[in-house]
């Protein structure tokens, strides 16, 4: 008896677990991110809004999601509250950032079960070092 794999089928396994949704409309911010994760074999979705969020969720199920806790097009609260709620998508980590003044939504978003927050400066300077953290963490 032989058995054969599908190739696609363990390429799209090695996909999402590289698959990022990225929940950031700052267009300089987005091309931090895009320059410090692409050349590392990480794959970017891009979320413009919650609703965008949400539907890709369900799509893609990513490795991981990263969110502008800041970002007024993206309800990042909401977001949170439905990736947390949603039992599909509780294991999946999630890295938020947001201006180091704004305690409240830090304390908001730790409330929701955000798995990591960190500044927006801390984001820019080790995002490859975050996500791989958020990720090791998660298996």
């Amino acid at each position: 008896m032989t058995i054969t794999t599908n190739p696609n089928t363990e390429r799209d396994a090695a996909d999402s677990r590289k698959t990022l949704l990225v929940g950031v409309n700052d267009v300089f911010f987005y091309a931090k991110i895009r320059e410090a994760l692409l050349p590392h074999g990480y794959r970017l979705e891009k979320a413009r809004s919650q609703d965008d969020i949400a539907e890709k969720m369900s799509l893609l199920h990513p490795a991981a999601v990263l969110i502008d806790m800041n970002d007024l097009a993206i309800d990042a609260v909401q977001t949170l509250k439905t990736l947390k709620e949603d039992r599909r998508f509780t294991a999946i980590p999630v890295l938020a950032y947001a201006s180091h003044e704004d305690v409240e939504t830090w304390n908001k978003a730790r409330s929701l079960g955000v798995d990591r927050i960190v500044t927006r400066n801390e984001m820019s300077a080790r995002t490859r070092d975050l996500v791989e953290e958020i990720l090791a963490g998660a298996r």
